[in-house]
């Protein structure tokens, strides 16, 4: 029998021969080995696929058909997974270090928590830092915790595969927000681990970035239906002055 990988990583992609190229060689950087890299392309008509093969590690498994968009693709991934945990590392993002995946594969060994998260930087689409991300994780990871937003970025996330349900893909923009909340609903009290370090360097131009208000809009629906209506309008007004500072009001 096929020994299972400890982690399964899912990389969604769509004619991103350029970005990819950085994301594949932090992943080949790792100084883990115990994973398995899964490509899951949407028929992409440049040179995606023959990058993919190119630069990916050994064994990458690649899969490039028509889908119904990142989070139909995002739900292939996880059917294909095999990984006891997954984690999403969409083409244009990439480990913070080589030792990034080393540091989830400890947490794992140690306690095999449900949830483990860490904090992200933003970088161009030449890799370089631009900044931390605006929000950072908590110490203590609860339910609760995302009523106050996406406090961990989903590329930081990793999550143990028996409980990760599927995308809801009614949602076009922000489907990761939901799906994070509803891995915490399923995950157990105290079985959420905090890294402490920086794992991820996010890439600043993705589907979310370039449709804010559709965005925002679906993020007040599902938070609406995670907390509560009143509760996530008052979250909301107090929103606005972490916007103005943040200059996007």
């Amino acid at each position: 029998m096929e020994a299972r990988p400890l982690i399964s990583i899912i990389t969604i992609t769509f004619n991103a021969a350029e970005t990819l190229p950085l994301t594949l060689k932090s992943i080949a950087e790792q100084t883990f080995a115990d994973f398995e890299h899964l490509v899951i392309d949407g028929a992409s008509t440049d040179d995606t696929i023959l990058v993919a093969r190119r630069m990916g590690r050994p064994g990458v498994r690649i899969v490039s058909e028509p889908d119904k968009g990142l989070y139909d693709a995002m739900n292939k991934g996880l059917r294909l997974a095999k990984g006891s945990y997954v984690l999403f590392l969409n083409s244009g993002d990439r480990f913070h270090a080589p030792d990034s995946l080393e540091a989830y594969a400890r947490a794992i060994r140690k306690s095999l928590p449900d949830i483990i998260y860490g904090d992200t930087d933003i970088v161009d689409d030449s890799g370089q830092r631009l900044g931390p991300r605006h929000l950072s994780a908590p110490e203590i990871l609860t339910f609760e915790s995302f009523s106050h937003g996406m406090l961990v970025c989903h590329q930081a996330f990793m999550v143990r595969k028996e409980i990760a349900p599927f995308y809801d893909t009614d949602y076009r923009f922000s489907a990761d927000y939901d799906w994070t909340i509803r891995c915490i609903r399923a995950s157990r009290p105290g079985s959420r681990v905090n890294l402490h370090r920086v794992t991820i360097d996010y890439l600043s131009d993705g589907l979310t970035d370039k449709n804010k208000k559709a965005s925002l809009m679906e993020r007040f629906r599902i938070m609406a239906e995670h907390y509560g209506t009143m509760k996530t309008i008052g979250r909301h007004l107090g929103f606005i002055p972490r916007m103005l500072r943040r200059g996007k009001l």
